[in-house]
């Protein structure tokens, strides 16, 4: 998984399956970086991926309230659509955590006119 910290926001570019294994592994990579860089927006970059069980559900709601416990605010963005009604039915919609897919489609569309 790659990071990128800009100003106080940092993103997280989650890639391939998150599974029980995976999500261990993110976890734990996400956590230390939280800790370490205090950001007050952390972005999840959900673009690269391609599978994703209710183990993806406690990763995303537990650094949530791991933002919440450093006063800061989590966003998932880049939702693949496949992806996107689990999160829905879950009720991450109603943490208010989940971009827009009129978001997703603008911020892609801008990048295929540059």
């Amino acid at each position: 998984m790659k990071s990128k910290m800009n100003g106080n926001v940092l993103t997280l570019y989650v890639t391939g399956e998150i599974d029980h294994n995976n999500a261990r592994r993110i976890r734990e990579t996400a956590d230390g970086l939280i800790h370490q860089k205090h950001p007050s927006l952390l972005n999840m970059d959900f673009s690269g991926v391609s599978f994703m069980d209710s183990s993806g559900i406690g990763l995303i709601m537990g650094r949530y309230r791991t933002m919440q416990l450093y006063g800061g605010k989590l966003k998932v963005t880049e939702i693949p659509v496949e992806l996107r009604r689990m999160m829905e039915l879950s009720g991450l919609s109603g943490l208010d955590v989940l971009d827009s897919p009129e978001s997703a489609s603008d911020s892609r569309q801008t990048l295929n006119h540059i």
